[in-house]
């Protein structure tokens, strides 16, 4: 084969890929599927999701595990972290934004891992670097493993300030309003 034609289908399978990969970069996330309509987003955009790993932190008060408290990395698509959760709850993205939200409900969809959860956003605010989380109405947490309280039998008053940390993961779908 020549090799003005083999520069052309070189240059042809270049653009082809480069095209394909631009097409991914600005493709919207996917909006999941829940198993009850109880935490489904009824009216909004899905803008960003994000994958955690982190712990829930909890602390005996004598009796029993108090509630729990996350911290936790988000990442994106690219294996980078793009946000990070914790008390509040809140999350703060690496432009500074942040948002903080609270429960509307929740569904048990794995016995062996915390529940999914619909939390509508609350306050939010620009960071010095940028806005991502600006405008979030509501935030859904699926595809939980892991973050249960430790057994009860483990909190008396012995252990009364005991605190655990259990390693847990999720998936964090960012919700705006339609436009």
């Amino acid at each position: 084969m020549p090799s003005a034609p083999r520069s052309v289908l070189a240059l042809v399978i270049a653009c082809a890929a480069a095209l394909s990969l631009t097409a991914a970069a600005n493709a919207a996330p996917v909006e999941p599927t829940v198993p009850d309509n109880r935490i489904a987003v009824e009216d909004g955009k899905l803008f960003l999701v994000g994958h955690a790993v982190g712990v829930q932190i909890y602390t005996c008060n004598g009796s029993t595990w108090g509630p729990a408290t996350p911290r936790a990395d988000l990442y994106g698509d690219n294996d980078r972290v793009i946000i990070k959760h914790y008390g509040g709850p809140t999350w703060q993205a690496t432009d500074g934004s942040k948002v903080v939200a609270s429960r509307v409900d929740g569904v048990i969809v794995d016995e062996t891992a915390i529940p999914w959860l619909l939390l509508k956003a609350g306050p939010t605010s620009a960071g010095a670097a940028g806005d991502r989380l600006e405008g979030t109405t509501f935030i859904q947490r699926l595809n939980t493993t892991g973050g249960l309280p430790p057994a009860a039998s483990e909190c008396d008053a012995a252990s009364a300030g005991t605190v655990r940390e259990v390693p847990y993961t999720a998936d964090y779908y960012f919700w705006k309003a339609l436009i």
